[in-house]
């Protein structure tokens, strides 16, 4: 019996230095050597910090292009979904709401062409990123809005999409935040 609680003691001090001591620091050592150098990638305008690359914003305004909902308002300190269910009846009068917003800044659009991820709220609720499907959409608006032909905003969505990683790995992406900060560095 003796032998067993030492044995216990001995294993629970190893995992203790392997996982409160060496872990944590082999992964504070790898964000260290990543880009942004583990504190996140800013995205800065004129020296000013505007956001991070990998969390959301609420972008509201017609003349920007507008991401993913989140159920928690972009707020990062409470990253979570909104936990209801697609038969939950508020969650259902959400997305409703959702659809009928886009639908009155987007007239030209049907029901149909609406991609699924514009009226509803990602995992974190912090997506940073949408389909090259969902920039397509908002192209008209923000070129009518901003006074821009639509081949501008078009070549402007082109260059920011980003293919699936090796080619192979994810979908096609598109980061709101630097999509708009190019749209607002456009010339008329």
């Amino acid at each position: 019996m003796k032998s067993n609680i030492i044995k216990s003691i001995r294993i629970t001090l190893v995992l203790t230095v392997i996982l409160c001591v060496i872990y944590p620091v082999a992964i504070s050592l790898a964000g260290k050597l990543s880009k942004g150098r583990g504190d996140g990638e800013t995205i800065t305008v004129n020296g000013k910090v505007v956001g991070y690359a990998n969390i959301g914003q609420s972008f509201t305004q017609a003349k920007y292009f507008w991401g993913r909902p989140s159920a928690v308002g972009y707020n990062a300190a409470g990253s979570a979904g909104s936990n209801k269910g697609p038969s939950n009846p508020d969650y259902l009068k959400d997305v409703s709401n959702r659809i009928d917003t886009l639908l009155k800044y987007h007239p030209y659009l049907k029901r149909a062409d609406i991609p699924a991820e514009m009226v509803t709220a990602s995992g974190s609720g912090l997506d940073p990123d949408i389909s090259p499907a969902a920039a397509k959409i908002q192209i008209k608006r923000i070129a009518d809005t901003r006074k821009l032909s639509v081949q501008q905003v078009t070549d402007l969505v082109s260059a920011h999409t980003e293919a699936p990683l090796l080619g192979v790995f994810g979908p096609a992406k598109v980061n709101v935040l630097k999509l708009n900060v190019a749209l607002d560095a456009l010339k008329k």
